[in-house]
């Protein structure tokens, strides 16, 4: 993919909506058996600013899913994005990573948008390794259901491997967690930077070699690791999907976001 010499680095903007502080690293990382290490998630949704266009990484979940399954619904995604300027109602490019409950809810929330989605994760959602409990678990019926009527209503793009969905933008599929799982890689001011999703659901995961035990192929995460770092101009320019720690290290676009938005084109924290 070669890059438009002409064209202006985007911003990007983590935005977290959901919490589940009970998390231990017995739940977050394979072969630890430490049930008193807390290792508490945040969920994010992701925003992509430039050239003229917005793209909205993910969805989340809305407030009755987080009740469903025991995690803290802090915000409605779309007042969080509200805060960046960010309208879903104009939104015309959504990328979801995947089709777990967290990352593909609240689908009302963009009508003018269409999906981006792996052919590979819509199959596997929709086929028979949903016969069985362990992999279905983190996937919602209604949310599956939905995706399909967006696509026979002819909004789904279907993609298949690594593809440039716009000047500076691309998706890749990586696998492991679910077996469509793609990443989001941009152009930014800090050069490729590339929004992992749940391909790293920590830092932890991808700098210890020790994936998150929620998975489809144990394989293709581990090697998944190696595609985000070869994927990003630099090691820190790979965004877990779930650490805290992305609030930490990076600065909120105004002060009055501290705790809500990151802004991951900016210069990490000291």
């Amino acid at each position: 993919m070669t890059l438009d010499p002409y064209l202006n680095p985007y911003e990007v903007y983590a935005v977290r909506y959901g919490h589940n502080p009970a998390a231990t690293a017995a739940h977050t990382l394979l072969g630890s058996d430490s049930h008193d290490l807390a290792t508490p998630l945040d969920y994010f949704v992701w925003a992509i600013r430039g050239n003229g266009r917005t793209f909205v990484v993910d969805t989340g979940y809305d407030e009755a899913m987080g009740l469903k399954r025991k995690r803290q619904f802090l915000r409605s995604p779309a007042d969080g994005l509200k805060t960046i300027g960010v309208d879903p109602q104009t939104v015309e490019d959504v990328i979801i990573s995947h089709m777990h409950f967290d990352h593909c809810g609240n689908y009302e929330m963009f009508p003018n948008a269409k999906y981006h989605l792996q052919d590979t994760e819509i199959a596997y959602c929709t086929g028979r390794c949903m016969c069985h409990g362990a992999l279905k678990l983190p996937y919602e019926e209604a949310d599956v259901v939905a995706m399909v009527r967006k696509l026979f209503a002819g909004r789904v793009r279907f993609h298949d491997g690594s593809v440039e969905i716009a000047p500076g933008i691309s998706v890749h599929l990586i696998g492991g967690h679910s077996k469509g799982l793609q990443v989001v890689r941009v152009w930014t001011r800090r050069g490729w930077l590339v929004i992992a999703s749940d391909a790293s659901h920590f830092y932890a995961n991808m700098e210890q070699g020790r994936a998150f035990p929620v998975l489809h192929s144990l394989a293709d995460t581990l090697e998944g690791y190696d595609r985000l770092r070869a994927l990003a101009s630099e090691r820190s320019n790979v965004i877990p999907g779930h650490d805290p720690l992305v609030l930490d290290r990076y600065p909120a676009p105004r002060a009055e976001l501290e705790g809500i938005v990151v802004r991951l084109d900016a210069d990490p924290k000291a």
